[in-house]
């Protein structure tokens, strides 16, 4: 039996989504433009794009000015009024919320230190709501609420399974905030490398990819991994952990119980602890090793050169692996590679298990702030797959 056609409301929404998703990754865009990506008439997309204006999530504008004869193609961008969400990323020492609108832009942002180590759930809930709830009151629309955590999540519930350097375990993380927020406003929690990966794709240094994996070192190491042009997460969020695969049993004990753990050897505690540093792991004292390491400082230098060899090995597995086209290094993993990239690459090619099959070694677009706005992405999510599920008509 033949599937019944798709309804002309479907097909319309559809194709505002389209551009909507359009104009939110690639920014100003113009009718024309927009023409052609959707492969409708000049009157269709005016239709459609009036009807976003309509619901305040683009604006228009007419360019002045330039050579060209004719009538300008009128210009298509996310209203800078328009709605936000409010995208948070869980450090273990900080929080970092950011309200951030249609397109990527950042419109505020702050900083909350976590006193006395890693917060419980239940405090972090809180600090993440009172943040929203002053976030939430500048008079705009905010559509919801966006989170990167360092550890495995169940994208259906928001439960946090582990995250060993917060000392959470199946902890109700969406559930605490959705009880602090309210019911009203839609929460969604991801882990934070998967995050990363997702801002990359969007509008960074992994759009394109179909095979692409993203590393990202803090304090753990994690990866998100795209394959097929589809996202890995395993059966209950799991994948990509691989800052617990055993590389050396007997290295440092790692917090989750084993020896030799991958981020014991590369993550944060161990740049400092191979650079003689002391005091607890921060960005500030990561940064001080890179910049003492450009200086030449023979310690410091050498310490970024052991976690890249160490680093290459990882990737090299990974590649072995998954096979992906690029592979991106976020978090202070970026900063090895900026400066070790030659030790990476010796180490990759004695383990790749082939050493003459390119992969592209590179940082973020967004640096820092990968997760951040990969938290954004996934709280944008239901607005960009419909503005109707989220806005009512004349918003």
């Amino acid at each position: 039996m033949s599937s019944p056609a798709a309804r002309p409301d479907a097909i319309r929404r559809h194709n505002l989504a389209l551009i909507l998703g359009h104009v939110h990754r690639d920014g100003d865009l113009t009718r024309a433009e927009l023409t052609a990506r959707l492969g409708v008439s000049r009157s269709t997309v005016g239709a459609l794009v009036g009807e976003l204006t309509g619901l305040g999530l683009v604006e228009e504008s007419v360019p002045s000015g330039g050579a060209r004869v004719g009538r300008p193609s009128h210009v298509v961008g996310p209203r800078s009024s328009g709605p936000f969400v409010v995208a948070v990323d869980v450090d273990i020492s900080h929080v970092t919320t950011a309200a951030i609108g249609l397109g990527g832009t950042v419109l505020v942002r702050r900083t909350t230190q976590t006193a006395g180590g890693p917060a419980s759930p239940e405090r972090l809930a809180g600090i993440v709501a009172g943040a929203v709830v002053q976030l939430a009151s500048a008079g705009r629309t905010m559509t919801g609420v966006g989170v990167s955590v360092p550890g495995t999540v169940d994208k259906r519930t928001g439960t946090v399974g582990v995250a060993p350097n917060l000392g959470w375990r199946d902890a109700p993380f969406g559930a605490l905030l959705t009880a602090s927020l309210g019911p009203d406003v839609p929460v969604a929690v991801g882990n934070d490398a998967d995050l990363s990966l997702l801002a990359e794709l969007s509008r960074g240094n992994a759009r394109g990819c179909e095979d692409v994996v993203y590393v990202i070192g803090r304090i753990g190491v994690g990866a998100g991994i795209m394959a097929n042009g589809t996202p890995v997460r395993g059966q209950d969020g799991r994948a990509g952990e691989i800052g617990h695969n055993v590389v050396d049993a007997g290295g440092p004990q790692c917090h989750c119980g084993k020896n030799g753990c991958l981020e014991t050897i590369i993550g944060d505690a161990a740049l400092l602890r191979l650079a003689g540093r002391t005091g607890e792991p921060s960005e500030e004292a990561v940064a001080a090793v890179f910049e003492d390491a450009r200086a030449g400082d023979a310690a410091a230098l050498g310490a970024v050169r052991c976690v890249a060899g160490w680093l290459g090995q990882a990737i090299g597995n990974l590649v072995n692996t998954l096979n992906p086209e690029r592979v991106i290094l976020g978090g202070s993993l970026s900063g090895v590679l900026e400066i070790a990239r030659a030790d990476i690459e010796h180490a990759l090619e004695r383990y790749g298990f082939d050493p003459g099959h390119p992969v592209e070694l590179t940082v973020p677009r967004f640096r820092q702030d990968s997760a951040l706005l990969g938290a954004a992405e996934l709280a944008f999510l239901e607005l960009l797959e419909d503005p109707y599920a989220v806005l009512p008509a004349g918003r």
